[in-house]
């Protein structure tokens, strides 16, 4: 799922090709895509963009007449530049924005449609879709150390709340973690001054070091190519690969349809951490360490 920073590229990358131009059409070819029905969609055509925005994870298009288009890509949705009046592609594709000058169409790259759509009416609408968490970039460690603590939540959970903190996921939360070396399961109320402090200062360089690596990688370009997975990435994705700090092998645990990938000995003092479904079908037989778990392969 897109997150900060790719949706940061979004919306840069928005910015320089729509703003300020005429959406003439909308083509939808997946109703799924729109959950709201008033104001219609069809108010949007023949409006100008006049801003763009971030609002956690959902990309905001300022119409004219007080209006607001407002996506969630999930994990899937993309947006893609093309030629003026490109066609929709049969299969999963949601929409076609049309403008003189060219044609933004949304899919998603997913047998389950996800994304969304929202269409609402002035600032006090738009609010309505703000889960409410606070911008980590903006913010002070003690505004920091007071959304994460309100409630004693593990480190992992906090990080991706959007009620907590805006715009951060599954993806870059784990790099969050392992260079602040703390354990995803740690609970936010345990953490100490100094581990608060650089959970805080880790957050926040993370999350614009891979603004800048993004801006740096599409330049003037549409960024058409985001994905929630980058291969320079030290954790995310990393499963059974060396750790860039340490050299130990990331492991990960799942909860539902969640993954978390980890460094045990930069993050958790070297143990395993369990998660239900392979600790129920190992039991006892669990292995606690790295050590163990390389004992456990040679069998």
């Amino acid at each position: 799922m897109p997150e900060l920073p790719e949706i940061t590229a979004y919306v840069e990358g928005l910015e320089r090709t729509i703003l300020g131009h005429p959406l003439e059409r909308i083509r939808l070819r997946s109703p799924s895509l729109l959950r709201t029905w008033d104001p219609p969609l069809s108010e949007a055509e023949g409006l100008q963009v006049t801003g763009l925005g971030r609002l956690g994870k959902r990309i905001v298009w300022e119409m004219e007449e007080e209006l607001y288009l407002v996506f969630h890509l999930m994990i899937a949705g993309r947006f893609k530049w093309a030629r003026a009046g490109a066609s929709v592609p049969a299969k999963r594709a949601h929409a076609a924005f049309d403008f003189p000058h060219g044609t933004l169409l949304l899919t998603e790259q997913s047998t389950q449609k996800r994304a969304s759509l929202h269409v609402v009416r002035g600032e006090a609408g738009l609010a309505t879709l703000d889960p409410g968490g606070i911008e980590v970039l903006e913010a002070s460690l003690a505004d920091f150390g007071a959304a994460l603590t309100r409630e004693n939540r593990t480190l992992k959970r906090a990080l991706t709340d959007p009620r907590i903190l805006s715009g951060i996921g599954n993806a870059h939360s784990d790099e969050i973690l392992l260079f602040a070396g703390l354990s995803p399961l740690q609970l936010t109320r345990n953490l100490s001054d100094e581990e608060l402090g650089r959970l805080y200062q880790v957050t926040r360089s993370s999350l614009t070091e891979w603004t800048e690596r993004l801006r740096a990688e599409f330049g003037d370009g549409f960024p058409d190519k985001i994905t929630a997975f980058h291969p320079d990435m030290a954790a995310h994705g990393k499963h059974g690969e060396p750790c860039p700090v340490c050299g130990s092998p990331i492991q990960r645990i799942k909860y539902a349809d969640r993954a978390t990938n980890y460094c045990p000995t930069c993050q958790t003092g070297g143990k395993l951490l369990a998660d239900r479904g392979m600790s129920r079908l190992l039991g006892k037989d669990w292995p606690r360490t790295l050590e163990e778990l390389e004992e456990l392969k040679g069998r």
